[in-house]
């Protein structure tokens, strides 16, 4: 049994869990810098002693937040592409539901960890380096990688002319969320966020959609 395993009580789950999501909540509201352990305390409904005697630091309560918080959000997303582009019927169709449900979870009870990545995009250089690693290997690249093999499925099936898919994937997650950057009012209504989803999917296929090859010269 390592030191740090020596130093966690057992039987306590519900005081992790309410301490990494009190953490959580403060980080996204706070970011790194300025959430105390004192203020996670009070969210948490524990002691100092407690968080202590669960981590080590403010650092690996931070990196134990980053890596639950990701993994639930990338296992949503990773479904989401499943459930949307696994079997394609109508491309247009598909890829608008997909963008869709994708955007929603942005509302959805996973809201606090895209607060909390705006808090470390906001102050990367104070956050400790292993875990912006692992939000990145985790997060971004896992999804970003998952929606890139779809497309080149759907590239093999003829639908698509892609050359480089984790590229095409980075601009389809752009093009349907390009309005979110500057009105997230429209994340709250359907209708506008059905028309700024459409929007980035036929601006997506305007450029990767298969066309049909000239007839050739005589």
């Amino acid at each position: 049994m390592t030191e740090k395993e020596k130093k966690k009580p057992a039987g306590q789950p519900d005081k992790r869990r309410a301490i990494v999501a009190g953490a959580l909540t403060r980080f996204a509201r706070d970011g790194y810098t300025r959430a105390g352990l004192d203020a996670i305390a009070a969210e948490a409904g524990v002691s100092n002693r407690t968080i202590y005697n669960h981590f080590t630091d403010k650092a690996e309560l931070f990196q134990t937040v980053i890596q639950e918080s990701t993994q639930r959000v990338a296992d949503t997303m990773v479904d989401i592409i499943d459930r949307h582009l696994s079997k394609v019927v109508d491309l247009e169709a598909d890829l608008i539901d997909f963008g869709v449900a994708w955007l929603g979870v942005l509302t959805s009870d996973l809201a606090p960890h895209f607060a909390l990545i705006r808090q470390i995009n906001a102050e990367t250089e104070h956050i400790p380096p292993a875990a912006l690693k692992l939000w990145q290997e985790s997060g971004p690249r896992r999804t970003r990688s998952e929606l890139a093999e779809r497309l080149r499925r759907i590239t093999e099936r003829g639908d698509l002319t892609i050359d480089d898919p984790t590229r095409a994937a980075g601009h389809l997650m752009l093009l349907i969320s390009a309005d979110n950057l500057t009105d997230r009012a429209a994340l709250h209504d359907k209708a506008e966020l059905r028309a700024m989803v459409t929007a980035g999917v036929q601006t997506f296929l305007y450029g990767y959609k298969c066309r049909a090859l000239p007839p050739p010269s005589p």
